[in-house]
């Protein structure tokens, strides 16, 4: 029952998506299917630290790297969290752990050239689904939008006159992004050819299936990796990534940092200066290139 009120908790109180409220969900299951084999079934409500110190060993021995068992057990201190807070439990197991170290991640983003070989050379718009797939690609990397947040645009969301969409980002939070004429082009030719199909049960929702129901953020990933494998040598051709490049060039350009948090929908600046890795390494080519004392 617990668990099921904590779910609720995310989902209502939290205002997480679906698929985090699972993520957080899935972890607890994993951690009392440890307790089911080795210590007889044990309610996760009724363990101490010793027995979540054993669990953290076991993942770390089954090769689980150290940024998930943190994720993992996040989850976990989220939940004895709630209970607390519902005077469920007195004391957090968890309240003095300290996460496993690991190793900064830097996602490189698509390059100028490989964005360009996608939309100008890789898609011809002769159809519904090339003129989708086409305005999700320019879209996500104008836009910085996340791959959720695409999927769930709606057709009002989208204001022509004023050259802008609105979005509905995390904590069910507003922003306007600004389009630019050529994603304005495309999303006329896509509107042409979506009025065409011939059924549209999902008419509210922008982005749809050939079926005309509302497109899901599986088949956006696809789409992404589908174009970008053939384009880029990058092990990963993920919306994501598309998002990255947009802050990365953006900010290579001289965008003032508070400016691209506000178009990412970033709470905290911390969040939005992991992009800055490329920026600086942009300015050091400049930097080299540009000063009388470099004469190397």
């Amino acid at each position: 029952m617990s668990i099921q009120a904590f779910s609720e908790y995310l989902a209502l109180e939290k205002n997480y998506s679906k698929h985090t409220v699972l993520a957080y969900i899935r972890d607890l299951e994993i951690f009392q299917e440890f307790l089911n084999e080795n210590h007889d079934s044990e309610p996760i409500e009724k363990v101490d630290y010793s027995e979540i110190r054993q669990w953290i060993v076991e993942l770390v021995s089954s090769g689980v790297s150290n940024r998930t068992i943190n994720r993992k057990v996040s989850s976990l201190n989220s939940y004895y969290k709630f209970l607390q807070k519902t005077q469920q439990i007195e004391t957090n197991p968890l309240r003095k752990h300290k996460a496993l170290k690991v190793g900064k991640r830097v996602q490189l983003p698509f390059s100028e050239q490989e964005l360009k070989q996608v939309l100008e050379n890789s898609i011809e718009v002769v159809d519904f689904e090339s003129a989708r797939d086409k305005l999700i690609i320019e879209l996500l990397y104008t836009t910085g939008i996340r791959r959720i947040e695409l999927v769930n645009l709606k057709m009002a969301d989208v204001d022509i006159s004023k050259k802008q969409i609105k979005v509905l980002g995390k904590r069910n939070k507003e922003r306007y992004i600004p389009l630019l004429n050529s994603l304005i082009k495309s999303i006329d030719t896509y509107t042409s050819y979506r009025n065409s199909l011939s059924i549209i049960p999902d008419k509210e929702n922008l982005f749809l299936t050939k079926k005309g129901v509302k497109i899901y953020e599986m088949l956006v990933y696809r789409i992404i990796n589908k174009y970008f494998s053939l384009a880029s040598s990058k092990a990963k051709c993920s919306p994501h990534v598309l998002r990255h490049s947009f802050a990365t060039h953006l900010l290579n350009k001289g965008a003032d940092l508070n400016a691209v948090k506000e178009l990412l929908g970033h709470t905290s600046l911390a969040a939005t200066q992991v992009y800055t890795h490329n920026s600086i390494s942009e300015l050091k080519k400049v930097y080299a290139k540009s000063h009388p004392r470099n004469k190397s």
